[in-house]
């Protein structure tokens, strides 16, 4: 099993690590420390050695941070984890705080009224810190650069990881890395720039069509790069994560050095160095103005054609699809046997839908590890299913089924929420609000330019007639056997950035009831260019990946529109006509009765 099953929050450990910090803070005269869940590379995903807010709090969701005063520790949450870390943190000693409606700096200024908070300037990026300093203007309140305060106080904390890093073939990637350097490297010429710091896992991972180990559930290095205007990469990693074949794959123009080369290595480069403030460490730039190297501010040249997915990508990306929703449709075939004769637990369902995917022998790993929440689970939207909270699969209830896989040819995400005996009337009438949401992303049309922000309505709108709403975008960016969750792209009311073709996108809206259920339906969608029509205006469309059937029990037929029930029966004669051959008897004909026209 790549999903374990332990509990991993102890709330009970908070109250005396937060009282070592806070020793630490008053040896250093500071007021205060900031723990952000966050690594040297700012990726969403982070291994044991960096999990400092979870080792301090007992908090283990995927976006958060705390501040910790004297007398207040602050643990800011999104509308995702609102009701996990209720659950995971003693309330007595740690203070929920509800992010971003309630800015880290009015919190600040609300509870002090001067004095230096700390912060470890290789976890927070330029951005970040530029924010909270125009926040605290004239409050009298500072942001002093120190070494980690929690890492001083840690005593078993994990070491870095060791992963092994491997060659990503060139026939998957649809390019060569040679040809991304230098593309990249012509770019950096244009601008007037000598090298680019690359900082982000995902990014040097694509740039060089390696994979690797370091982080759980996403096949990253964890790195760093520069490259430089000529082309050339100077790749700082440990060595040892590297055999000969990689090493070799790498090729003469991407030299490897160790992670402590890399200070040395910022102070030597001649400037203006490219920077990305909104994902770089601001350490970085603190090293090149200690050696004055010009730098400049920039994106990470890697990030938008990351994005922008090859052809070869997207063909592979159809056929991890396809193994998927093969497997998926086992799974769900399994589940509707099993599930009416009672026993089942979530972990049950979760073990068996991994049995599932391993059984097509080319999983690599889980994409992430699967929700699976039963009746009142499933309104904590990114619950992780312990020992300590399994729960029995019963009648009546909506069991919502997050998961995803890593499989070398593609990442694949989906999310259904299914039936268990008869929820009722008004589970059935919230899941086709949903389903509803999910149908117009999928049938947008919309002119080029458009971002994330101006789509993520359409989602909204029918749980908005009937006032309800979810506290999530509507659907995050998602890599080519890369991370499953990838920026810069989004359908989301931050989505600023412009679709374009070529991007893979979830598409995830949701509805939660606390205390009752949740739902969410989840396809993987592609940006392509539209056919003209009309006035012959660009425009883009979204071609759907994910070929999995809905639960046709739990739609409210006469809340459909005649092109949204149109758009369903379509979509589900398309599952059978692309998932039929790959699998047969019982799940066969389980399959053609779920796919079946309304």
């Amino acid at each position: 099993m790549f999903q374990t099953f332990t509990t991993t929050a102890r709330p009970e450990l908070g109250p005396p690590r937060l009282a070592a910090l806070r020793a630490q803070l008053a040896g250093a005269g500071l007021a205060g420390f900031l723990v952000p869940r966050a690594d040297a590379h700012q990726g969403e995903y982070v291994a044991a050695r960096d999990e400092r807010l979870a080792w301090l709090t007992g908090f283990t969701g995927s976006a958060g941070f705390a501040i910790v005063l004297p007398d207040v520790a602050g643990v800011f949450v999104d509308g995702r984890y609102r009701l996990q870390v209720r659950d995971q943190v003693d309330l007595d000693a740690f203070t929920p705080v509800d992010w971003p409606e309630v800015k880290p700096g009015d919190w600040l200024r609300q509870h002090l009224t001067g004095g230096e908070i700390g912060f470890d300037p290789w976890l927070h990026t330029g951005d970040e810190i530029a924010r909270l300093e125009e926040a605290l203007a004239g409050s009298g309140i500072g942001l002093r650069p120190v070494s980690n305060m929690i890492d001083a106080i840690w005593p078993d904390q994990p070491a870095p990881p060791l992963g092994r890093a491997f060659a990503h073939p060139d026939a998957l990637a649809g390019e060569s890395s040679a040809a991304k350097r230098a593309r990249l490297a012509e770019d950096l010429r244009r601008a007037g720039q000598r090298a680019s710091v690359i900082t982000l896992p995902d990014s040097l991972c694509w740039l060089l069509n390696i994979r690797g180990a370091d982080v759980p559930r996403n096949p990253v290095l964890h790195g760093f790069a520069v490259l430089f205007d000529d082309g050339r990469v100077t790749l700082y990693a440990d060595p040892g994560k590297f055999d000969a074949e990689t090493r070799s794959h790498l090729g003469d123009h991407v030299t490897l050095r160790p992670e402590t080369a890399l200070v040395p290595g910022l102070h030597s480069l001649q400037g203006p160095v490219r920077i990305d403030r909104s994902t770089a460490p601001l350490a970085v730039r603190m090293e090149l103005d200690d050696a004055g190297v010009d730098w400049v501010w920039g994106d990470d040249p890697c990030r938008l054609p990351k994005a922008c997915k090859t052809g070869a990508e997207i063909a592979a990306t159809r056929a991890a699809h396809l193994r998927d929703g093969a497997a998926m449709v086992r799974f769900l075939h399994w589940l509707d046997g099993a599930a009416p004769q009672g026993g089942l637990t979530e972990i049950d369902v979760v073990t068996a839908l991994e049995g599932f995917r391993r059984a097509t022998n080319a999983l690599h790993d889980l994409s992430f590890d699967t929700i699976c929440g039963a009746g009142p689970n499933g309104a904590i939207m990114h619950y992780r299913v312990t020992e300590g909270t399994n729960r029995a699969i019963e009648r009546d209830m909506l069991l919502l089924v997050d998961s995803g896989a890593q499989y070398q040819d593609g990442t694949t995400d989906i999310t259904r929420t299914m039936a268990i005996g008869d929820p009722g009337d008004e589970a059935a009438d919230c899941y086709t609000r949903v389903l509803q949401g999910l149908i117009a992303i999928s049938r947008a049309r919309f002119p080029k330019g458009l971002a994330g922000r101006d789509l993520d309505p359409l989602a909204r709108a029918p749980l908005w007639l009937a006032g309800q709403d979810y506290d999530h975008g509507t659907g995050h960016g998602v890599g080519a056997f890369l991370s499953v969750h990838e920026g810069p792209q989004r359908l989301s009311r931050l989505g600023e950035v412009a679709l374009a073709p070529g991007m893979i996108l979830s598409n995830e809206p949701g509805y939660y009831r606390p205390g009752a259920f949740g739902i969410r339906l989840e396809n993987l969608i592609v940006v392509q260019e539209a056919p003209p029509l009309g006035d012959m205006r660009a425009q883009y469309a979204f071609e759907t990946l994910t070929f999995v059937p809905f639960d046709r029990r739990l739609v409210t037929l006469a809340m459909l529109a005649p092109g949204e029930r149109d758009w369903l029966n379509s979509y589900h004669a398309e599952v059978l006509a692309k998932i039929g051959p790959l699998v047969e008897g019982a799940v066969l004909a389980w399959l053609q009765a779920a796919c079946a026209p309304l």
